[in-house]
Formats: C-alpha cells, structure tokens, sequence
C-alpha cells in the first residue's frame, strides 16, 4: 500500500473531485459514512453516547456530518463546533445540515471555551483538526485539547489527532489530543509509524473513503505499507521436480564462546525458511552443540576454539549472512577485515558484524552493493555514528546511508523499515511487541539469508523476511502472550507463516 505526505492526499482529493467526478461536499459524505460505519461496528452498543467535536476546517465538517448520520441513526449525540468566527465551506454546508435537521445536538462555541458535562462512559470523537494542520494548538482550540485530556473517557480521532503533523515526529511540548483510537481516511499516516506519536494516535485503522484508484496509481511516492497483497507475489513456487540444491547454500558465520545459542537459532530460522543446504562457520567449542542441536546443518569448524579468526572460502555458496553472536574480539575483527574484500554477492550484515564495521567505517568500501544490515535502534546509532535524534530523523540518515552505499538497511523494531538504496521505505505490517526479546534479531538473519540463498533478490528477501518474521510471532501468539514469546517460538511458527502468506 501507498502511503502519501499530507500535501500529496490533498492532490489525490483534488484528482478524485475533479476526474471521478465528485463534489467535495458529497466527497466529505462519503468519509463521514465510512466513519460512521466504523464507529458504530466498533462501538456496537446502541446504548453508547457520544461527544463530538468539531472544528472550523473540513475535518470539522467529517465531524458534524458524522454527528448528523449518528443522530438519524438513533445514536444519543451531541457535537460542539469550536471556532475563530471563520468556516471552511464545507463544513459550514454540514453545520447547516446539522442545524436544520437536527437543532438538539448541536453547539458552537466561537474565541471562549464553555467545558460541557460529559458521562464517563460517553466515547468522545475528535474532530478539531485533521493532517492538514501545520503549527501548534494555541486560544480556544488548545483548550478544547486540554480539556479532553483530563478527562478519562474513551477518545477516538478522526483522520489523525488533533495537534499532530501526520507527517513528523511530534514534540512533547505541544499540545495535542491523545486518542485511544484513530480512523485514518484512505491511508496510514507517515507519522503513525514513529514510536514519539504512539501515546496520541493510539490504536489506528484505515478508512476507504473511495479517493480515485487512477490518482494513486499515478502518484510516486517513497513510502508504503508492506502488506500481505504486496507481499504474497513474492513467493517463488516451488517445481515437483527441485532437489535440495534448487534452493540454495547459506553459509551462516556465527557463534563465539557462550553465544552458540545466536547461531542456533539463526542456523534454525534458516532451514525452516527453506533453504537447501546450510553451513555454519563458527568455533570449534561449538561443534558438539551445533550438531547435537541442528544435525540438519554442515558445520564448519574454526581453527579457534572459542572465536571466528579466519574464513576464506566465500566461493563455495550461495549467501552469506555474518554476525548472529560473533563477538568483537581482536581475532574476529581482523577476520572481518581479512574477509570483506573477498565477497562478491551480497550478504547479510547483522549484531556484532555491523558493531565491528560501526568501529571501522573504512570498511564499509568493501560492503558488496545490495548488502543488507539489519540493526535494531542502537545498533543503528553506531552503525550511522549518531545518538539522541527521533525517529524521523533516524529515517532520513538511514536513506542517506542505504543510498550512499547502496545497501539495504532493516531497522528493526515496531514497524520494522525496510529502507532501500533508491530511497524507498516499507513499513512492516506484522509482528508484535512480544518480538522485543534475546535472540529475535538472530531468527530474522536466517530468514533473510535462506531467501538470498534461494534466489530472491535483496530487496525482496528483505520484504518476505522481514514480513514472514513478524508474521511467524504475531501466529505464535495463538499458543504464547506477548510476554512469554521467545525466539524458539517464532522458529516454530515460520512454517505456518508461509501457509499464511500463501492462503487466500
């Protein structure tokens, strides 16, 4: 799925008004039926109340034409329309709709704020401002804000809360509407993916509002949502007829004293996803337990027994993914040095690997073109040389990064961000906060090896991984909670995960 800056989404209800074609008038209509819809299937008693307010642009307008829809329907409403004096047209169309048709359930309060009674269990709709308001709340409307705020009733948002830029990371100084739940018209926000506007958006979904298919198709964008439509065309079929060399050989380095479990698992991930032939380079004091563990797997011995000093034969496979539980021990650093120059297809960089090249930025001239590094926040900041910036901010210097090296970067976390050398960015649709846990990283490096291994390019072994990953614990939560989830887990349900992906 698409996702669009606010200027661009005021083009697309241009495109859509102009070439449907469509009056604006009869466009809000249509958006105040979707939310309405929603509103009432997630809010299904019709014993519920609700307190709407409006404000002076057409996000008011979605309000007080959603007030009057709930009204006809004989849902207990009362909407209170919050101005300067001034109204977009359409939102005056809809107050004199509201006005005409129904007098009883409606208030407008023009420079000074009168607080209204509201019953704790009234659910409260926020309808002052959508994505279009571009400067901070201040006068009667940062009142209204701070009011809703204090109370302890149920907030759902319309399009975006109010005081939000849906494009930015917001600051905690400002004032701003925080909602339990937000009904986001047509497309997620850019601005709902940074962890900084979580606490105000809320629980978000998306409203088809039936903006013109043509318009979409037609707009660039460097944003999307990776969701199961994108994703399942990926998926290669497999041939009757394919042995385990149709599938590719991984060679996995991982492993060091006391840190066998990382190449466990991430030698586990791998295999569950499909690939042919898996070696793990890794030191010998873990053989026994690699091979008790995993007997599906090659294991190659290193010369060192508690350390990955030396590998040379880069030749021998298909992928490569480096760093689940390697280290930064001098012998392993001068074997990562040793060993880059030699690589010739792309690999996955993961943990201590990309640690030791955030120590030796010189090496990253010898990273081959579409690597892909998968840090989670942290990481990242040593990997970019950076601390203390938001999440925005964070993005950008990861584009700049992918596209100066030309490499993929994965930043882990919710949302997982798939950030592409040509400056594209896929938001994760799956996974969960039960992913927060020692060794998730690890099973999300076998993944993706195992898909370059099988011959999915990089940037969609990147997507099927990093969506197979989330999707693998969002089904394992069938059986765990988000706080017993464990990597194991995870592995467990990778092969229900492709089951998933693959179904209607």
């Amino acid at each position: 799925m698409k996702i669009f800056t606010t200027s661009q989404i005021r083009e697309l209800d241009k495109y859509t008004i102009e070439n449907e074609p469509i009056k604006s008038i009869d466009l809000m209509e249509r958006a105040a039926e979707a939310l309405f819809k929603a509103l009432v299937s997630k809010f299904p008693d019709k014993k519920n109340s609700f307190y709407v307010f409006a404000g002076p642009g057409n996000n008011g307008g979605d309000a007080l034409a959603l007030t009057r829809l709930l009204k006809d329907n004989g849902y207990t409403v009362k909407s209170y329309l919050i101005s300067t004096g001034s109204l977009s047209a359409d939102c005056a169309v809809n107050k004199s709709r509201l006005q005409e048709k129904h007098p009883d359930a409606f208030e407008e309060h023009i420079e000074k704020f009168v607080k209204p009674s509201i019953a704790d269990d009234t659910i409260i709709v926020d309808g002052l401002f959508g994505s279009g308001l571009n400067k901070p709340l201040s006068g009667i409307f940062a009142d209204v804000v701070d009011f809703i705020n204090s109370l302890k009733n149920i907030v759902v948002a319309i399009d975006v809360p109010s005081g939000i830029n849906a494009d930015t990371c917001c600051s905690i100084h400002e004032t701003k509407i925080k909602a339990n739940y937000t009904f986001s018209l047509q497309f997620p926000k850019i601005g709902f993916f940074y962890f900084e506007n979580e606490r105000y958006v809320g629980e978000w979904s998306v409203l088809d509002i039936g903006l013109h298919p043509e318009g979409i198709k037609q707009k660039e964008t460097d944003f999307y949502y990776l969701d199961k439509q994108e994703v399942k065309i990926l998926l290669k079929k497999r041939s009757k007829f394919s042995h385990k060399g149709s599938f590719g050989h991984l060679v996995l380095l991982a492993g060091s004293k006391g840190m066998a479990g990382a190449s466990i698992l991430s030698a586990k991930a791998a295999l569950r996803t499909g690939v042919g032939l898996l070696t793990v380079h890794g030191p010998e004091g873990n053989r026994c337990i690699l091979q008790t563990v995993t007997p599906e797997v090659i294991y190659d011995a290193d010369c060192d027994q508690d350390c990955i000093s030396r590998f040379y034969h880069v030749d021998k496979y298909d992928a490569m993914a480096i760093g689940p539980g390697i280290g930064i021990q001098s012998l392993t650093v001068q074997m990562l040095q040793n060993l880059l120059p030699l690589i010739r297809i792309p690999a996955v960089f993961d943990a201590d690997a990309i640690n030791i090249i955030s120590a030796q930025k010189t090496l990253l001239r010898h990273i081959p073109e579409s690597s892909i590094f998968t840090p989670h926040p942290k990481e990242f900041e040593r990997f970019a040389g950076i601390s203390g910036i938001c999440s925005q901010d964070m993005l950008q210097k990861a584009k700049e990064m992918a596209e100066e090296y030309q490499i993929f970067i994965v930043l882990k976390g919710a949302y997982t961000r798939i950030v592409t050398p040509d400056g594209k960015v896929y938001f994760n649709s799956t996974g969960n906060p039960g992913m927060a846990t020692a060794g998730s990283g690890d099973v999300l490096t076998g993944m993706i090896g195992a898909l370059l291994a099988q011959g999915y390019d990089s940037e969609d072994a990147a997507k099927l991984g990093v969506y197979l990953h989330g999707l693998a614990a969002d089904l394992a939560l069938e059986n765990e909670s988000e706080e017993s989830l464990m990597a194991g887990d995870m592995i467990d349900a990778i092969g229900k995960a492709f089951k998933s992906l693959a179904s209607h």
